[in-house]
């Protein structure tokens, strides 16, 4: 593997095995390195990629002796956490800003957590950040947890402000023809796989959303979606195709779902983020599409479409639950 300083290594258990959990920036070419690795797991519980704890593996990481925090950076890891799951955010904004803040203070291990000042953050920005050409949302992530965690659990003040953060990046969403979206909604002659695919794209869902879809969400006499605590703790309503309800009433004949719209397969358990990934790569193979498409595409395609047919865009925007409409 390639520039092994962009990875945390820790040792940990997992299904009372002994594993290297492997902890680094969401990154496409960072996530490819790592698979390409032979024995390496995805953990969807504990969501970190690890692999098993043997004298070979530590070898092929160069790890003679993995650099662990201190009893200390744990404990106030913890405390930081703890303050997080109070302050009501979410579990995957809880586990970004704790493995942030886990790369700061395992770089400053050597010092007491209560000793480091801004010097030591501008030193890690320059040694650490800017030295891995890490993306500039990654950057702006770990600053804010350093500050937040600074600001709450240590109640001082870092002069955050005297690194220079990077501009944001202004990319255009990655947006797919209607041709081929089509060509991916009827790829799959499974019943299921297809309602997935076509509920994200013509509602317009994230993939927590899709999967956090309970029966008693589809309201079919009013034609409407109701989506609960999506991003940012919000509820919002959306249309709900007449093309699709045909579609989810004889999916629902051959499966009766429980509890959620689309379970895995034990009853009552939610669908597996992992499952619905698969389910598009397979849709990709059979339309030809050489594409990197991800399922966020598919929202960024309902949301393009709508504008190009001339829908307003305040309206695109409560559809699509953004706060601002710069965001849209």
């Amino acid at each position: 593997m390639e520039a092994l300083e962009r990875f945390n290594f820790k040792p940990g258990t997992h299904c009372r095995q002994k594993v290297i959990f492997i902890q680094f920036e969401k990154d496409p070419e960072l996530i490819k390195q790592v698979k390409s690795v032979e024995g390496t797991r995805w953990s969807t519980r504990k969501r970190v990629w690890y692999i098993a704890d043997t004298p070979e593996n530590r070898q092929f990481f160069n790890l003679e002796q993995i650099r662990q925090t201190s009893k200390e950076a744990e404990t106030e890891l913890q405390k930081f956490k703890a303050h997080l799951f109070s302050r009501r955010y979410s579990p995957n904004t809880v586990k970004t800003y704790t493995d942030a803040l886990r790369s700061f203070l395992l770089f400053n291990n050597e010092k007491e957590v209560s000793t480091i000042t801004n010097d030591d953050f501008i030193h890690y920005n320059t040694h650490y950040i800017l030295k891995n050409n890490l993306s500039s949302s990654y950057q702006n992530q770990i600053v804010n947890a350093i500050k937040l965690y600074f600001k709450t659990v240590q109640e001082k003040n870092l002069d955050i402000e005297k690194v220079h953060r990077p501009r944001r990046e202004k990319n255009l969403p990655n947006v797919l023809s209607k041709e081929e979206v089509k060509a991916i909604l009827e790829a799959h002659n499974n019943i299921k796989h297809k309602a997935m695919l076509s509920l994200i794209y013509s509602c317009g869902l994230r993939r927590s959303e899709l999967l956090s879809l309970r029966l008693t969400d589809i309201d079919s006499k009013r034609n409407i979606v109701i989506i609960k605590q999506s991003k940012g703790k919000k509820d919002r309503i959306t249309p709900l195709s007449p093309k699709i309800l045909p579609l989810l009433r004889a999916y629902y004949i051959d499966y009766k779902p429980k509890v959620w719209l689309f379970e895995g397969k034990q009853p009552r358990s939610m669908y597996s983020e992992q499952s619905l990934q698969h389910v598009l790569k397979q849709a990709l193979a059979k339309a030809y599409i050489k594409k990197p498409v991800t399922l966020h595409w598919l929202r960024h395609s309902y949301a393009t479409h709508l504008l190009e047919s001339g829908t307003d865009l305040r309206y695109i925007q409560e559809l699509l639950g953004h706060n601002s409409s710069r965001t849209t």
